[in-house]
């Protein structure tokens, strides 16, 4: 009798390393964010103080969603992966959307600007995959 295979995507090993990847690809936006934001809140905060500030929130976002992901194995901190992303998710489409419809609000691009543009738009697509990866069906070891 045959056994079926399963398919690739659902096996323990594939699982972990795509978690890991995600928890990676956030640390470094954490980093790129947190880095872009200091620099322009320390250096320039009064030219573009709208952009600056949304720039800080976004980084901290970035840095709650790598925590939470990497302890999404844990229940509370699954919800508060669900939040962090669901606020990223809504970040960077309003401000992508007003971004573009009124770009003097912004003299200086966010992360969130453009729907993430300057950042390879990884900040549009990093919620979806990062809320896809929570809410998948888990696979059994």
């Amino acid at each position: 009798m045959a056994h079926p295979v399963a398919p690739v995507s659902t096996s323990p090993t594939r699982s972990i390393a795509l978690h890991r990847i995600i928890v990676a690809l956030y640390a470094i936006l954490s980093l790129a964010g947190l880095g872009r934001s200091s620099f322009q809140v320390l250096t320039k905060f009064d030219q573009a103080p709208l952009a600056y500030s949304l720039s800080s929130f976004a980084a901290l976002m970035y840095v709650l969603a790598t925590l939470a992901i990497a302890l999404s194995v844990r229940k509370g901190a699954r919800g508060v992966a669900m939040v962090a992303l669901g606020i990223e998710l809504v970040g960077v489409v309003g401000v992508g959307a007003v971004s573009l419809v009124r770009p003097e609000l912004f003299p200086d691009a966010t992360i969130w600007s453009q729907f993430g543009a300057g950042y390879a738009f990884i900040p549009l697509v990093l919620p979806l995959v990062g809320l896809w990866w929570l809410v998948r069906p888990k696979v059994s070891s």
